[in-house]
């Protein structure tokens, strides 16, 4: 069947490499999709994880956050990579700085 579509004439008024569609070969198409998947997929998620950095890098002590596992506390020290969280009266944990979800609004 495939030979018979081959063989068949091309209707008048046809060019000789093949019909294309409005936008041209594929690869216009796939560098299309990349650039519209990339704006609406890629580049929102490097800007969510700026911000989150610059979060974490600002943090002080008293400031009220929240932990990736929903514990909320209040930090008391920050020693490097190390965040040491209020969380009840007499009751603090160590975390790790990157465990922060977000700083509560004051």
């Amino acid at each position: 069947m495939n030979q018979a579509y081959a063989m068949a004439p091309r209707p008048e008024g046809a060019a000789p490499g093949g019909a294309r569609g409005a936008l041209g070969s594929p690869l216009i198409i796939m560098a299309l999709i990349f650039v519209i998947f990339y704006f609406l997929l890629i580049r929102p998620q490097q800007i969510k994880q700026k911000k989150h950095k610059e979060m974490l890098q600002n943090l002080e002590k008293g400031d009220e956050v929240v932990t990736n596992g929903g514990i909320h506390g209040t930090i008391v020290r920050i020693k490097e990579d190390v965040i040491t969280l209020k969380i009840a009266e007499k009751l603090e944990i160590q975390i790790s700085k990157s465990a922060i979800a977000y700083r509560k609004k004051k």
